[in-house]
């Protein structure tokens, strides 16, 4: 649907980039002509994105760099050596961490491990990128994912909905505090578009395939899940030149299941206390697993 020369000149830099939502817009930012820039914890995994979608492409800069957003003078200290090379013109804040649990088996640090990425580190790395731009007088563009329930609010995903709802006020406040700048800042908040990483700790047991391929999706209005092309649509016309006067705005693409009232994670709550057993296991066992691929 766009010119395949759309986002050529551009460097746009995507947070979480190796997997996931980020590498599946990484691919579309690349395909319209853009330099892309991934960045992650997992700098092995980041290695392999890269060079598979360079290939996949024909060609392109897919560059790669290992950071963990929770640090602000690592993040700082990262934006700093990107911009010594050149100017970012865009960069999506898609870093994130969720799980689920009844709020009252959360502990502190499960919860500090939630906010630490997706509000602190959002902030971290919106804040170490944008101050450059205004100091330079360089136009740029930012989106951030984030979640329908900054509207609905979400049982069993308490951290990140209000760690999302705060970064849905962070981008209607921004644009209105930079809008004459040249910097706008909008938001992305996907439905249910699956993902492995996703899946296993919001869904755990669920094969994230059969999630795609059923037609009978029942929560959604149109019947089935999100299609990735349809999410890289999107970024790509909000980090294209043309539409500078959508600003402070955060996008739902959910097939409109949110105006439903439905919620993927109704079913939850008639679960009982093994059945939560049985997910916490499961999501410790996938959080193991991770840890130990970070550590090879």
């Amino acid at each position: 649907m766009f010119k395949e020369d759309l986002l050529n000149g551009k460097r746009i830099l995507v947070t979480g980039g190796g997997t996931g939502l980020g590498k599946e817009m990484s691919r579309y930012f690349l395909k319209y002509g853009a330099e892309v820039l991934i960045c992650g914890r997992r700098g092995e995994v980041l290695e392999q994105t890269a060079n598979e979608l360079m290939e996949e492409n024909g060609g392109g800069s897919v560059k790669h760099f290992a950071l963990d957003i929770r640090g602000p003078q690592d993040v700082d200290g990262a934006i700093e050596e990107v911009f010594q090379e050149a100017p970012l013109d865009g960069l999506v804040n898609n870093a994130a961490g969720n799980f689920i649990s009844r709020t009252e088996d959360l502990s502190h640090r499960g919860f500090d491990a939630i906010a630490s990425i997706v509000f602190h580190g959002t902030f971290y790395v919106t804040h170490s990128v944008a101050k450059r731009w205004l100091e330079l007088g360089h136009k740029g563009s930012i989106i951030s994912i984030l979640a329908t329930w900054v509207w609905t609010g979400s049982a069993f995903t308490v951290p990140s909905a209000m760690s999302k709802s705060a970064i849905h006020a962070m981008t209607q406040s921004l644009a209105t505090e930079w809008g004459k700048t040249g910097v706008r800042i909008n938001a992305i908040a996907p439905g249910p578009f699956p993902t492995e990483g996703a899946w296993a700790r919001l869904s755990p047991g669920q094969d994230p395939d059969k999630a795609t391929q059923d037609p009978s999706y029942s929560s959604n209005p149109m019947g089935r899940v999100g299609q990735m092309e349809e999410l890289g649509n999107l970024a790509t016309f909000l980090m294209s030149d043309g539409c500078d006067y959508l600003n402070g705005q955060t996008i739902a693409i959910d097939g409109a299941e949110y105006l439903t009232g439905g919620t993927f994670y109704r079913a939850l709550a008639a679960l009982g206390d093994e059945e939560w057993e049985a997910i916490r296991s499961t999501i410790k066992s996938t959080n193991e697993k991770d840890k130990a691929k970070r550590s090879t």
